[in-house]
């Protein structure tokens, strides 16, 4: 059964910013573009984050974007100290703005709690001054 990570954008301002910050953590592997994050310990349900599961990032109070799970690895720093690299898809998919508190961490999110994609919206789709007020709150 599929399940997804949930995790505060810390230091995240908007969506424009975490897109911004990724572009520095992306890499190639296997020829395919991805953006590696990191975590301390691995997840234990890795098998059901890995059928489907996406990471829905927390950015200013709310849930306002998701990206697909692809892998997770076992790394090292230089001092041998070991963590969690998550490896997810680049492309980000706008969620209907779910709130939550903060929190320290991760925490895994059943399908049935995460909020409905808002699907693909683009700025150029939109009235200019809808638009503009979408990118205020981060949802663009």
């Amino acid at each position: 059964m599929t399940v997804h990570l949930l995790r505060m954008a810390v230091g995240i301002r908007d969506l424009a910013h975490l897109q911004e910050r990724q572009r520095a953590n992306r890499h190639l592997r296997d020829g395919r573009d991805v953006v590696h994050g990191f975590t301390r310990r691995r997840p234990t349900r890795t098998d059901a984050l890995l059928d489907g599961g996406s990471i829905y990032w927390i950015i200013r109070g709310a849930i306002r974007v998701r990206q697909r799970l692809l892998a997770f690895d076992e790394a090292s720093d230089e001092r041998g100290n070991t963590f969690c690299r998550l490896v997810y898809d680049p492309v980000l998919v706008l969620t209907e703005a779910q709130p939550r508190r903060p929190m320290q961490g991760w925490r895994y999110l059943a399908p049935g709690d995460a909020p409905a994609d808002v699907g693909p919206l683009g700025a150029d789709d939109l009235p200019p001054d809808l638009a503009a007020s979408l990118r205020d709150i981060g949802l663009l």
